[in-house]
Order: C-alpha cells, then sequence, then structure tokens
C-alpha cells in the first residue's frame, strides 16, 4: 500500500478547534435570590456604595501613576499620597474652573434672554401663530368674567389691609441656620472626601485586596486566579485612562471649536463635554444641548446654533468610528444592548452618578465574568463575545429555515478565513450536530430534507469564491480593555499552500479530463452534503471531480457505476464509529470495480472514535490515505495528482 508521503494524511485526528460552547451552570433560585438581595443593597445603600465605588475606580486610574512613581524609587506611601494629590489638584482646579465659567455665564444671561423672545416669537408666528393667538383670545374671555363676577364687590382698601397676613419674623437659631446654608456646602465635601480617604487605602492596599478577592472567588487554581485578577486590573485600568483621555481629546476640541464658532464660555462646554461623554451613546448629544442653545441666544441668525450642532457631530463620529477603534481595537467588550440596558439600570439604581459610572461598572462585571467560572453568566449577558460558537451559529440557523441568514454568515466569515476554513470549521461541523441528532431521533425527517436543501443552496451561492486565504489585518494592539475571547470562539486561517487556486495545466493528463477525481458519499443522511464541498474545493484547484450518492456504490448498482477518467476516489464520512463493516465491503467492490492501482481516500470529519486512525483505516478497511479535514483532502489529492504518492 502506497505511503502517503505528506503531512496531514498519516496523522491522529487533530482535536477541533471549534469547541461546543456549555452553558453556565447556576442554580436558578439561588441565582434570582443573590439578584434581588444585590439589586436591593445597591439601591438602599447607594449613599454609602457610590463614594466607594468612585474611589476604587478613582484607584484603578491612578494604579499606573503609582506604579510608575514606585519604578522611580519612591516609597509605597510617598507615591500613593503624591498620586492622590495631583489627583485633587487637577479636580479642585477643573471645579474652580467650572465655578468661574458659571459666574460669568450668569452674569450675561440677562442679554441673552431677549434674542431668545424674538426667535421664539418667530417661529410661534411662522408655525402656530395663529392658533397661539386664537387660544389666548379664549384664555382672556374666560378669564375676564370671572374676575368682574356679579354678587361679588372688591372690598375697601383699608379691610384688605387689615386682612393682610402679618409677617412675623423670622426667629430661627444660628444652628438652624449654618444647617440648612451649610448642608448643600458639606455634603459634596464628605462624599469627596470618603472618595479620597478610601482611595488613599486602596492603593495602600492593592496587594491585600488582590488576595482576598482570590479567596473570595476560590483558590483551587491560585494560578490562574492571580494571573486573572492582575490582568483584569491592569486592563481596566488601562482603559479607564485612555477613556479619559480621549474624552478629554474630546473636550479640547469642541472648546476650540466653539471658541472660533463665537460661543460663549466655550472653556465650560468643553469640560461638560467631556464628563458627559461619559455616557454611553447620548452623553456627547446631551452635552451638545446646551451650547446649542446658548448658541442661538447669542447671535440673531441661525448659522452660530448649526454650527455649533456641526461641530458636536463630526467631533462624535470621529472619535467613535474612527479613534476609539482604533484605540481599543474591536470593541471595549461590551454588547450595544448591554450597554443601554445597564445605563438604564445603574441611573435607576444612583442616579446621575450611576448613569456615567454604568460603562465602566458594566465592565467590571464582564471582566469577572471572563475569570470567573461561577460568574460567566455575566459575559454570556453583557459581553459582546458571541453567545454560540460558529458551527452553533450555523446550525441554529440551519433549524431555523432561512437561507438567506445562513449565506450572510459564510460571507460575514470568508472576508476573514479561506473557503476550505469556512467548511472545515464551521459548516462540517455544524452538520455533524445535525446527524448526531438525527441519530437521536431529534432531527424529524422533514426538518433534516430541509436543512439537506439549505446546505445545498450554499455550496451553489459560494461557488463565486475562491480558496484563498484574505489578506492578514495588521494586528490591533494590545490595550482592549477585557481579556481576549476565548479559543473556543476564534477560528484558525488555513491558508492555501500556495495562496492562490493553481491552474489544472500543471496537473498530468489524466488529472485533467472531465471528472478525475470521484466524491463518493458515505450512507449518513447528510455525507452527501460534505461530498458537495470537497467536490466544490476540488474544482477551485484545478481537479474537476463527480459527485456520487453511496447508493451508487451499493451491491445491486456498483456494476453500473461509472468509473471512466477517474484518477482517484475520495469518500466522506461526516459521523461514524467503530470499525463499520459497511466501509470495508464497500471498498472491496470498489477495488474490483476501479482500474488496478487507483487510490482511494477516506475522509473522517471528525471520526468520533479514537480508534479508527490512520492504521486502521489502512490495514482493516483497505484505504490508501486516510483524512480528517477537506483542507488535508485537497492536499492529498493535489500531492498524488502531482506525482508525490
Amino acid at each position: 500500500m502506497p505511503d502517503t508521503g505528506f503531512s496531514g494524511l498519516n496523522a491522529a485526528q487533530p482535536r477541533s478547534s471549534v469547541e461546543v460552547g456549555s452553558a453556565p451552570v447556576a442554580d436558578s433560585s439561588r441565582t434570582m435570590t443573590l439578584f434581588v438581595m444585590t439589586v436591593a443593597t445597591l439601591y438602599f445603600g447607594r449613599e454609602v456604595l457610590v463614594p466607594i465605588t468612585l474611589a476604587l475606580l478613582l484607584a484603578f486610574v491612578l494604579a499606573p501613576l503609582v506604579g510608575l512613581l514606585r519604578r522611580l524609587r519612591i516609597g509605597r506611601v510617598p507615591s500613593v499620597l503624591l498620586a492622590v494629590l495631583v489627583a485633587v489638584g487637577l479636580i479642585l482646579g477643573v471645579g474652580g474652573v467650572i465655578g468661574t465659567q458659571l459666574a460669568d455665564l450668569t452674569t450675561n444671561l440677562p442679554q441673552y434672554v431677549e434674542t431668545v423672545r424674538e426667535k421664539a416669537a418667530t417661529i410661534r408666528r411662522v408655525t402656530i401663530g395663529r392658533l397661539s393667538a386664537l387660544t389666548e383670545e379664549i384664555g382672556n374671555r374666560v378669564d375676564t368674567p370671572t374676575s368682574n363676577a356679579p354678587g361679588k364687590q372688591q372690598a375697601p382698601a383699608s379691610q384688605q389691609a387689615a386682612s393682610a397676613p402679618e409677617v412675623i419674623p423670622s426667629t430661627s437659631s444660628p444652628l438652624e441656620l449654618a444647617r440648612r446654608y451649610l448642608s448643600p456646602v458639606l455634603s459634596p465635601l464628605e462624599t469627596f472626601g470618603i472618595v479620597f480617604i478610601v482611595a488613599i487605602f486602596a492603593l495602600l492596599q492593592q496587594e491585600d485586596l488582590r488576595d482576598r478577592l482570590i479567596r473570595l472567588f476560590g483558590t483551587k487554581d491560585l494560578h490562574r486566579a492571580t494571573v486573572a485578577i492582575d490582568d483584569g486590573g491592569r486592563r481596566l485600568s488601562r482603559y479607564f485612562l485612555t477613556q479619559l483621555s480621549i474624552n478629554t481629546g474630546f473636550g479640547c476640541l469642541i472648546g476650540i471649536g466653539l471658541f472660533f464658532i463665537g460661543v460663549p464660555n466655550p472653556v465650560l462646554w468643553a469640560i461638560l463635554s467631556a464628563l458627559l461623554r461619559f455616557v454611553p451613546y447620548i452623553g456627547a448629544l446631551i452635552s451638545a444641548l446646551l451650547p446649542v442653545a446658548l448658541a442661538a441666544a447669542v447671535a440673531p441668525g441661525w448659522s452660530m446654533p448649526l454650527w455649533t450642532l456641526g461641530l458636536f457631530v463630526v467631533t462624535e463620529v470621529v472619535t467613535s468610528q474612527a479613534i476609539e477603534p482604533l484605540v481599543y481595537g474591536h470593541s471595549t467588550g461590551l454588547s450595544p444592548f448591554s450597554v443601554i440596558v445597564a445605563a438604564i439600570f445603574w441611573s435607576w439604581v444612583w442616579g446621575p452618578i450611576g448613569l456615567i459610572l454604568s460603562t465602566p461598572l458594566t465592565l467590571c462585571l464582564v471582566v469577572l465574568g471572563r475569570h470567573v467560572d461561577r460568574l460567566e453568566f455575566l459575559d454570556v449577558l453583557l459581553g459582546d463575545t458571541p453567545a454560540l460558537t460558529p458551527m452553533e451559529n450555523f446550525y441554529q440557523r440551519l433549524l431555523a429555515g432561512d437561507p438567506d441568514e445562513v449565506l450572510e454568515e459564510a460571507e460575514r466569515t470568508l472576508k476573514q478565513r479561506s473557503l476550505s476554513t469556512y467548511y472545515d470549521e464551521v459548516a462540517l461541523k455544524g452538520l455533524q450536530l445535525a446527524a448526531q441528532d438525527s441519530q437521536r431521533g431529534v432531527l424529524t425527517h422533514g426538518q433534516l430534507e430541509h436543512v439537506k436543501r439549505i446546505i445545498e443552496a450554499l455550496v451553489h451561492d459560494l461557488a463565486g469564491h475562491n480558496d484563498v486565504a484574505p489578506k492578514e489585518k495588521p494586528a490591533q494592539p494590545d490595550d482592549t480593555a477585557l481579556a481576549p475571547a476565548p479559543e473556543r470562539r476564534e477560528l484558525p486561517n488555513n491558508p492555501t499552500p500556495d495562496g492562490a487556486a493553481p491552474a489544472g495545466t500543471d496537473l498530468p493528463s489524466a488529472w485533467r479530463g472531465e471528472a478525475p477525481v470521484l466524491c463518493l458519499s458515505g450512507r449518513g443522511p447528510l455525507d452527501e452534503a460534505a461530498s458537495a464541498m470537497l467536490a466544490q474545493l476540488l474544482g477551485k484547484h484545478g481537479m474537476n471531480a463527480r459527485l456520487t450518492p453511496y447508493e451508487a456504490a451499493s451491491r445491486e448498482r456498483v456494476d453500473m457505476l461509472d468509473v471512466d477518467g477517474v484518477a482517484m476516489v475520495c469518500i466522506s464520512y461526516l459521523d461514524i464509529t467503530g470499525t463499520p463493516a459497511h466501509l470495508r465491503y464497500l471498498m472491496q467492490r470498489l477495488r474490483r470495480k476501479l482500474p488496478k492501482g487507483t487510490p482511494i481516500l477516506v475522509g473522517l470529519w471528525p471520526t468520533g472514535d479514537a480508534a479508527l486512525t490512520d492504521q486502521i483505516v489502512q490495514t482493516e478497511v483497505g484505504a490508501d490515505y486516510f483524512t480528517s479535514s477537506l483542507r488535508d483532502t485537497v492536499d492529498a489529492c493535489l500531492k498524488v495528482a502531482r506525482g508525490g504518492s
């Protein structure tokens, strides 16, 4: 029996790079009870939890600065205090600028009122002027009889004066007055102090807090837990610093643009724009409302507010669509739906401060879900990693019966992977799930036939795609907020050997016939679909193939099997276990029918049984070659055709 002589043919079947995802295990009753208790604690304990949360997030932001100072041989305590003093100085400076700008804006507000009234009157006249006038006239007619109603005479002025309420001077104590007027000022200062005190201790005890988190989430795998917490903390710190830098740049651009447009107090709007942009999706829109309204109040025309609105729109589009993807990579790791839901939830629990903190808090939860098995449901619910593996997604769309969705997903994958990779790692493995369900009786006969029709349509629609690996994009910087998605959700990229489909002219004459390769499907319900994919791939590499069903090689019909011009036979099995006798007898029938020396290849994708190795297939079944993927099968046929057997 000839030796294969090339890689990938005489090797045990490799483990699939795409594994079936398992559902996060959790006790539903305990989970619901824990969720309700957590929400109640967050809601009723917000006065305590909000400052602590702000302190911990501030600690994440200051951690890199503390690390830098410690690398400069400054002690732990001086490094922490110096970093906190820098943060306090920045916050007080920004607060002072905001207060000064607000005072200046308040002073100039009266002169803007008249412009606003004129524009409002113009809009009212143009739109609903007549309706407004009619409403006012009706209101006047209703109010006039009421004021001059008969039977009600106006009391003399002396009686009115006598009946007027007597004004009693206030007798409030100095302590009450101090409490009334100082409490609005002392409350923010109290929160400010709590935040920085907790942040100082969190930075001083980073290692101790890390150890306590490891103990809290279990110590079965100490190395994994340590790496996960360190990696999560590092990535969260990078995310917060990066987001702060991007929002600061956004505010600077807004401030510069408003200065040249002529909007008053551009520094104030720049700071507010940078702060409000922490609110996901709608933060930039909210920050644009007041500057646009002020621009409309300052100028008599409409050019200034339009320019202001255009500035916010263009800056936000450039920032969100160009700068953030370049910095973060694909995304921050949160699904858009979870960001919106998180914003609603945290704003309900903690008010406006919760709206601003919603994205960082949700990001922390997703990081925990990525690294802690018991919290994996948080990653599934909130993260942007697909909930289903590619093959599960493929099979689900087959069951849904929508060929357009299947084709859409295939074309999306083919933008990053070759056609053979898509067939091996997605389509075949999805079909294996269907074959297993069919054997268990879960998949009905009608559903099975529908799946066959969808696969046939898919192979036909993908006929225009070459089996060429797309050009690889430059690697994204490793500054994403979250840890990479699990490997089970990634697809390998198996490019073609030469990067392009070879021309058929470099093959021997025996392999340039009408159908030199006979693709014979196994007797499974979906083996013919696998053979169709193989035949298509062979054609794209210069070898024409003939698709033949299993019944054509049965005992009753094998004598009528047309083998003229056949240089090689490839048998495809999606799911097969043990050492089936029918495969051995099939090989015997083919040997009697085929010309002597015609090589036969058996493809098992995958075998599903470790006992079915290449040695067993060759010795007991009688095949010349054994492969475990369509990619290896194409390589084997090319090798044999070029005389490498």
